[in-house]
């Protein structure tokens, strides 16, 4: 009888388990994730879930029942320690040996700690799970003193969602301006601009050297320039780690997370990985790549399910990822490295945050990312995969759809 074993309690080993279902494995199937929820969605915790907006049910990829259906053997609250590949086998905290003919490892990633004084207090606020996402919501009441540190993508929407509550926010950013390697110069500033018109303290150039408490709790921030910020609470946001030390440990090959081919297979044979902790090739752009959004959580469980199941199958989809701040709405799609790019060809004016920019190499698209405009990914993700020679006046002019550009 063969077993497939999925390692992961997120999306990913939700969809995955749905995926090897629906193509046709009739044999044991086991999640084994060390949360006590199934399987949950995490962008509602820094959106919608956050914001109070939606209930906690929305967040699950399937309800309990569907489990139960499909026959998915779901060993939660429960760790993977070590996987012994000569073996097939998946050990557990408590000594259970799970055997495996197939095995996806969906680890996921852990939040990085921030490494100063202080850090240890309470209210010291990290986001990953539905906790997290509890406390933090607790924690953003109307005059509280919220200090984030981090102006990433999780940082940007945990200050919008402290915000919009009531809260006084200060964000801490290390660099010039939030998401500037991320999206470069030009549209950085526009979310630098959407926070501080929303009453945001954005500090950049920033050092943390320490965290302040009172009592066991934190109560400040002192910065290396000498300046102390009050807190209430503050919120970390430094960016995550791959959780790779399980396939490390067995022998697989890792960089920046679990390698794998474009077909989602590790370099173990039957071993799979997906989600954020996968590095895999992308045919496309002709590189190992590991995108720390949901799409990838959401779409590369059917190949490594297709694949589990022998059937050929290739992860070619161009990385995605979205925002929601205040009234401000984002989607992305395409790749491009920090100074991989010669330019950005605006359609729309950035200043009134309705628009679609383009970054391009030479005449090419690589990635294009629309806000508060929609219904334009698919000719944005065609424009990139044609690789052809695109005229800046064509992307700029709002009186060119973009579906008619490519000849």
């Amino acid at each position: 009888m063969n077993t497939f074993v999925i390692v992961g309690g997120g999306l990913a080993a939700g969809k995955a388990a749905e995926a090897l279902r629906e193509h046709g494995h009739s044999g044991p199937l086991v999640i084994i994730g060390d949360e006590r929820e199934k399987p949950y969605i995490r962008p509602p915790l820094s959106k919608g879930y956050l914001l109070g907006k939606e209930e906690r049910d929305s967040i699950f990829v399937h309800p309990d029942d569907w489990y139960r259906e499909h026959d998915v053997d779901l060993l939660l609250d429960t760790r993977a320690r070590a996987v012994d590949r000569r073996a097939r086998t998946v050990e557990l905290d408590d000594g259970r040996q799970i055997p495996y003919t197939k095995l996806l490892l969906a680890t996921g990633s852990t939040p990085r700690r921030l490494s100063v004084p202080g850090a240890d207090l309470d209210n010291v606020l990290y986001l990953r799970r539905v906790g997290d996402s509890e406390r933090l919501k607790s924690a953003f009441t109307a005059g509280a003193k919220i200090v984030v540190i981090g102006a990433g993508w999780i940082g940007l929407e945990t200050a919008a969602a402290a915000r919009m509550a009531g809260a006084e926010v200060t964000v801490l950013e290390h660099s010039e301006l939030p998401l500037l390697k991320v999206l470069g110069r030009e549209a950085a500033e526009v979310f630098a601009a959407l926070h501080t018109d929303h009453g945001v303290s954005l500090l950049p150039n920033v050092q943390v050297e320490s965290l302040t408490g009172t009592d066991g709790r934190v109560d400040g921030v002192l910065l290396a320039d000498g300046r102390h910020l009050a807190a209430d609470a503050v919120v970390v946001g430094v960016g995550i780690t791959p959780n790779v030390q399980l396939a490390q440990e067995a022998g697989l090959d890792v960089q920046n997370g679990i390698v794998t081919d474009e077909h989602l297979q590790t370099s173990g044979d039957d071993i799979y990985a997906a989600g954020d902790v996968a590095g895999a090739y992308h045919p496309l752009l002709g590189r190992h790549l590991r995108v720390e959004h949901w799409a990838n959580a959401l779409h590369q469980p059917e190949v490594a399910a297709l694949s589990m199941l022998g059937k050929d199958a290739v992860y070619d989809r161009l990385p995605y990822f979205y925002t929601d701040q205040y009234d401000l709405g984002m989607e992305y799609t395409g790749y491009t490295e920090p100074g991989g790019y010669d330019r950005v060809v605006f359609r729309g004016e950035p200043s009134e945050r309705r628009f679609i920019a383009f970054w391009m190499a030479g005449s090419r698209v690589l990635a294009g990312m629309s806000v508060n405009v929609w219904d334009v990914m698919a000719p944005i993700r065609s424009l990139i995969t044609s690789g052809s020679d695109i005229d800046d006046a064509l992307l700029s002019d709002p009186n060119v759809p973009l579906d008619r550009i490519l000849p």
